[in-house]
């Protein structure tokens, strides 16, 4: 009796999903919760998993298919097991377009090799394989139109995660006065801190002690002063929320997306840092849900890792402020009528005029430049 495998049901602001990658074909063994297919929505992208072991014998949606919730995707026989691939069989049975049901194994418990593979095809009567991207068969070179050589260009389709980023960030553009103030942060306590208690911070809580939770701390601090810049707005009215849910950037092969740190107030600096970690992980395997990613109030994101000095941030609608973090770079300073060499980082906040004066965002930063210079701040809640 064959099981059918159907999109898995889609959460309330899904209408539908995109087949994006199959990852067997018919006539292929799947192990029981091996993931079958890739299906992408314009937030995340769902996995769908096998239901049994057993064989995929019919792929019903093709890649590139938009599908909704419960429509039947292919059709697996439970039971049924195909032999195993080694490796080395597994590259040449894909050459050959070979059906591994029909391979025989001489391995253990069945499992085929390369020889097996190989006596498979020196005892079919058929003609050899059609070129393959192993074998590429010879044809003499197109030449390039005149005034054109080596000139070349590939045309493909937005994924849906990309087409919603343009979306966002073309709407926040359309529908926010958006401003960007800065300021400038030496981060030589935060240095310190973090080389003097690393090892111990480490050891004790099993990740590591980076610059996020000292940056998602201050930051807290600064929206419970300035409350607008941890609000939004709906229709004619101002929505104060009163709770600080903070999405912290993470970029993906697919995009940038931003997984949200409920409550990030009542967190711990080992609680920010193992979510942010945990959450940067799951973001780029593709296994974070959509519920993750949705409901925050303000943001954080971190230009400095890809080498950004200075940038001015698109706030992520409807929030009504984004904080840019970038490069630290050793530059010379004024320190007490001297002239030293600290770690240097600009920051930059963008927010949304209708809603913040300029007032409001110039004493956010320094609000979290005085917490970052003197971390102790941090702790007293000053």
């Amino acid at each position: 009796m064959t099981i059918e495998v159907r999109v898995p049901k889609l959460p309330e602001s899904v209408a539908d999903a995109t087949v994006i990658a199959w990852h067997k074909k018919a006539g292929e063994a799947v192990e029981r919760d091996e993931n079958l297919v890739d299906l992408e929505t314009d937030k995340v992208v769902l996995e769908v998993p096998a239901p049994a072991a057993g064989v995929l014998r019919e792929i019903k949606i093709e890649d590139g298919t938009t599908v909704t919730s419960g429509q039947l995707l292919a059709l697996l026989e439970p039971g049924a097991a195909a032999p195993k691939l080694s490796p080395a069989a597994k590259r040449v049975v894909e050459e050959h377009k070979l059906d591994p049901a029909a391979l025989s194994g001489s391995g253990r418990a069945g499992r085929v090799s390369k020889s097996d593979v190989v006596q498979h095809l020196a005892g079919k009567d058929a003609a050899p394989p059609a070129a393959s991207a192993a074998t590429p068969s010879v044809a003499a070179p197109m030449p390039a139109p005149a005034g054109r050589s080596g000139r070349s260009e590939q045309r493909v389709p937005m994924t849906r995660l990309r087409a919603r980023i343009a979306e966002r960030m073309v709407q926040a553009q359309a529908t926010q006065a958006l401003l960007t103030s800065f300021n400038e942060v030496d981060l030589h306590v935060v240095n310190e801190l973090r080389a003097r208690y690393k090892g111990d911070f480490e050891k004790q809580h099993g990740v590591k002690l980076g610059f996020m939770s000292f940056f998602t701390k201050a930051c807290i601090e600064a929206l419970k002063k300035f409350p607008a810049v941890n609000a939004s707005i709906d229709g004619g009215d101002i929505v104060y929320h009163e709770y600080f849910d903070v999405g912290i950037a993470v970029s993906t092969d697919r995009g940038l997306i931003v997984p949200v740190l409920r409550n990030a107030d009542a967190l711990s600096f080992a609680d920010i840092e193992k979510s942010v970690a945990a959450y940067a992980a799951r973001a780029r395997s593709g296994s974070i849900t959509i519920e993750e990613l949705t409901g925050g109030t303000f943001t954080i994101t971190n230009g400095g890792v890809f080498g950004s000095l200075l940038s001015t941030p698109i706030v992520n609608a409807p929030q009504s402020a984004i904080l840019g973090m970038h490069k630290i770079q050793d530059r010379p300073v004024v320190v007490d009528g001297q002239i030293a060499v600290r770690p240097m980082m600009y920051i930059a906040l963008t927010y949304d005029h209708r809603l913040i004066d300029g007032r409001e965002a110039v004493q956010f930063l320094v609000t979290v430049k005085q917490c970052l210079e003197d971390p102790a701040r941090l702790v007293l809640g000053l």
